[in-house]
């Protein structure tokens, strides 16, 4: 295998490996080893970046669609090419397991592929005049350079999306990914570079989040914003972007409720939704299930099997074929299940399953499974972004609706039942973005995903997301005198 890269930004197509801003130190949370050392952004960095993106846009914005969606295609093709090399990369620096890497770069090909196809598909319209001799149309036109900011859970997958979406709109994009996992982002960039997607067309930048963030938003060449993180910074960027009036897509937190209806099978709603809230990524998921609300006919099932299947999972270093779920991604992810489950038990929960820390070494947490929790304990009302399920019993669907409905977010749910009446109920009563029954699969590329209420705003995937990227001129010509 292929060892840990030089890390690198890559600024109008040139790779950096050093800088005078400093170096940051890459940890594998499997072991707390370091694996790599990353070069900082200085301002000079950045004004190139800006330059680089803004010279590149002329030139991208006018290229056929036919033959941006060829070069995109063509990352695609070097992802999967490259699939073993940068799922190893992104399991040594983020922890998931080796086979749950492979699968997200896989995702990340699929959606390059899709915006190859989807760039073509950018129509406009004929409007009728209310004028004898007047053709009134309306034109999509790239918005212009963009920014993606992105975190360390998927750092595959959402630079990708981001970076493909805002191509095929012909934008350029500049890409601040996350200064935990810059490895698996420099990788998706040089594969775009190596396509031959012309140099300045996508740059990547490290460096201190709120510093380099602010500073390429001040400019007057950024006319896109694309962050997915925390709501605190959401709301943050929004009030920057205000100042310049760029367009902002924000996919923030989410606190998913799972609603277990008396008609379902509790055995297979556990064994679903486990593969949610443990298996992928340990939890450290926007859209993970995390509040479960399971009817009482079938609570004490539903929370047996989930319990047994979480004892179960072999956790370990994500690079060992074994392993079903890997270590926590960083010290900050261990003292928030620390914090959430000693406040729990404080207030009267039970741990069914793990609750505790595996090893002194490498951050990894066991799969926990808590029941009767108080609607007032931190996990019912704070995103825990990791492996614990809080399963709390319900009798009525009308009072766990607005039970799921009361906090600020509302980017994902999920429901398990069988009849038709209760999922018309669910899908028109929770404020979400994104409904799912009996799975939980939220996104495809080819679908919209993003939440609403402090879950953000606006929808990244299927047309939708590319229309972000996009504005509406209208044109009127007077043909006949």
């Amino acid at each position: 295998m292929e060892a840990y890269p030089r890390l690198q930004m890559i600024i109008d197509g040139q790779g950096i490996a050093e800088s005078a801003a400093g170096m940051l130190a890459v940890e594998n949370p499997a072991t707390e080893e370091i694996v790599g050392m990353l070069p900082c952004a200085t301002t000079e960095h950045l004004d190139q970046a800006l330059e680089s993106s803004a010279r590149a846009f002329e030139r991208w914005r006018k290229m056929p669609a036919e033959d941006r969606g060829a070069l995109l295609s063509t990352v695609a093709h070097i992802l999967i090419e490259r699939i073993a090399h940068i799922a190893y990369v992104l399991c040594l620096e983020q922890g998931k397991s080796i086979k749950e890497a492979e699968a997200e770069v896989r995702y990340a090909a699929q959606v390059f592929a899709y915006s190859a196809e989807e760039g073509k598909r950018v129509y406009g319209r004929i409007i009728p005049a209310r004028v004898a001799g007047h053709r009134q149309m309306a034109f999509k036109y790239p918005i212009g350079p963009s920014l993606g900011l992105s975190p360390w859970n998927f750092p595959a997958l959402v630079p990708s999306r981001k970076i493909a979406t805002a191509l095929a709109a012909g934008c350029s994009c500049i890409i601040k990914a996350s200064e935990e996992t810059p490895g698996t982002a420099m990788l998706v960039v040089q594969a775009c570079h190596d396509a031959g997607i012309p140099p300045g067309v996508v740059n990547l930048v490290f460096g201190d989040p709120p510093t380099v963030s602010e500073y390429l938003m001040k400019s007057h060449i950024i006319r896109k914003i694309s962050f997915t993180g925390s709501i605190p910074v959401g709301k943050h960027l929004a009030r920057l972007a205000a100042e310049r009036l760029q367009r902002c897509t924000l996919e923030l937190g989410g606190h998913a409720p799972v609603i277990v209806m008396e008609d379902a099978d509790p055995e297979f709603a556990a064994r679903t939704v486990a593969a949610g809230k443990f298996f992928r990524n340990a939890g450290q998921v926007c859209v993970a299930p995390t509040r479960f609300f399971v009817h009482e006919r079938v609570y004490q099932p539903f929370a047996r099997a989930l319990a047994d299947i979480a004892g179960g999972i072999k956790v370990g270093d994500g690079r060992e074929s074994s392993t079903e779920m890997g270590p926590l991604a960083n010290a900050r992810r261990i003292e928030a299940m620390e914090r959430l489950v000693d406040d729990a038990t404080r207030r009267g929960a039970s741990i069914l399953s793990g609750g505790h820390r595996i090893g002194e070494t490498g951050y990894f947490w066991a799969p926990t499974v808590l029941t009767d929790v108080d609607g007032n304990a931190q996990i019912m009302n704070e995103e825990p972004f990791g492996p614990l399920a809080p399963v709390v019993p319900f009798t009525r669907l009308d009072d766990v609706v607005m039970e799921a409905n009361r906090l600020p977010h509302g980017l994902a749910a999920y429901a398990f039942t069988n009849s038709m009446r209760h999922a018309a109920h669910i899908a028109e009563g929770l404020d979400v973005g994104v409904v799912t029954f009996n799975h939980v699969t939220a996104a495809y590329p080819e679908t919209p995903f993003g939440g609403v209420k402090e879950s953000g705003d606006g929808r990244e995937g299927g047309p939708e997301g590319l229309e972000a990227f996009l504005v509406t001129r209208y044109v009127s010509e007077a043909v006949a005198a």
